[in-house]
């Protein structure tokens, strides 16, 4: 009885906070920890989109610096671009015209009282049409973003179905054709391939539809988004809208065709990489559909590279299609920036700057957001 009263006592259940304040492991029977993200508060998803939103704001003051340096270090004299060689003899008249553009004053007082307009949404006013640069944008931006993103949509889905088909179907013929397809995509110079199928499809065969953005002889659609495919079916103008859409077919189908064989590219290595994991052969052991197996387990994981590729290729896209503009005389920021470039209008060109890097910031936080709801370990880092 003494031995059995000196023996040992069975531990008891360990709990989160022993003896003296110590954390001491939960027993097997214990209730599972939270996640430390949960302890600290907040959801990972919210505290993830706050950190990015931050990083914005701090990337696009440093856009407004970047764009502010470098267009004031272009060589050349923006009073010598925008005077006549009789102004440029006067003095007091070039003195007056730097003096109404704010360039009379040191470069860091320009700088901040550049910040203190683009806290009012003030862009400045254009040398060249004498507008505000803000007007002058809201005209041309919509015009771009348009075509843009009608490209970025052809090529989303062709280059994400090519590349699929070429990897299911590995080494085979489908696949060649592909490889070969988005080669042929990649390599073909853009303004080459717009001068061909301008020459090709509106010229000699006649089934495409002429430069600009809708036949002069209807109109534009009245004005709520700038776009006028979207614009003419607020409107209920059926007519303007088939007339938008035609003349949107071939410069977004020039514009799409590199995109569509970088996607194509780089879904393939993607799907492939997917397609060698251990879970994936799981799942075909187990069974399940090979349509299951495809969306539910490949492409979501495969998507990051993609989806990567395709926020930068939009931001290419919107910055490039000052050519293709041209040629299918696309009132567009590219042929805004072009003409403004040429004459040194400097607020019109920070502005389009300007735009451009918030339209990269805008893409590179879509695709922090799209990285944090598909794959769940990026947003607990």
């Amino acid at each position: 009885m003494q031995e059995q009263e000196g023996a040992a006592l069975p531990p008891r259940p360990a709990t989160p906070l022993d003896g003296g304040g110590e954390p001491v492991s939960p027993g097997p029977g214990a209730p599972p920890a939270r996640p430390a993200a949960r302890r600290r508060g907040g959801h990972p998803l919210a505290r993830f989109l706050v950190r990015r939103i931050l990083m914005a704001v701090l990337l696009a003051w440093g856009i407004t610096l970047v764009t502010f340096v470098l267009t004031n270090l272009v060589p050349g004299d923006p009073v010598a671009a925008n005077l006549g060689q009789r102004a440029l003899g006067d003095p007091a008249i070039v003195a007056q015209w730097r003096a109404d553009h704010g360039l009379d004053k040191p470069l860091w007082e320009q700088y901040l009282l550049h910040l203190q307009g683009l806290t009012h949404g003030d862009l400045g006013t254009s040398q060249q049409s004498h507008r505000p640069v803000s007007e002058d944008l809201a005209e041309f931006v919509p015009a771009t973003l348009e075509l843009a993103g009608a490209a970025i949509l052809v090529s989303l889905v062709l280059g994400v179905a090519f590349g699929v088909v070429a990897a299911l179907r590995r080494d085979r013929l489908p696949d060649h054709l592909l490889r070969v397809l988005s080669l042929i995509g990649i390599s073909v110079p853009t303004f080459w391939l717009a001068l061909v199928a301008f020459y090709v499809f509106f010229y000699r065969l006649q089934i495409t539809p002429g430069s600009g953005r809708v036949d002069p002889a209807l109109g534009a659609a009245p004005g709520v988004t700038g776009l006028q495919t979207v614009d003419a079916l607020l409107a209920g103008r059926w007519d303007i809208f088939v007339s938008a859409a035609g003349h949107l077919i071939t410069p977004a189908l020039v514009l799409a065709l590199y995109t569509i064989g970088l996607l194509t590219r780089f879904t393939r290595s993607a799907v492939l990489e997917v397609l060698g994991q251990d879970y994936v052969r799981a799942a075909r052991a187990k069974g399940l559909p090979g349509r299951v197996i495809l969306f539910r387990y490949v492409l979501r994981s495969a998507l990051v590279p993609i989806i990567t590729v395709a926020g930068l290729a939009f931001g290419s896209l919107l910055s490039g299609t000052v050519l293709v503009e041209a040629i299918f005389a696309w009132p567009g920021v590219g042929q805004y920036a072009y003409k403004s470039a040429t004459t040194l209008d400097l607020p019109a060109v920070m502005g389009v700057g300007l735009v451009v890097g918030i339209v990269y910031l805008v893409i590179n936080l879509i695709v922090d957001v799209l990285y944090g709801i598909i794959d769940p370990r990026v947003r607990l880092q």
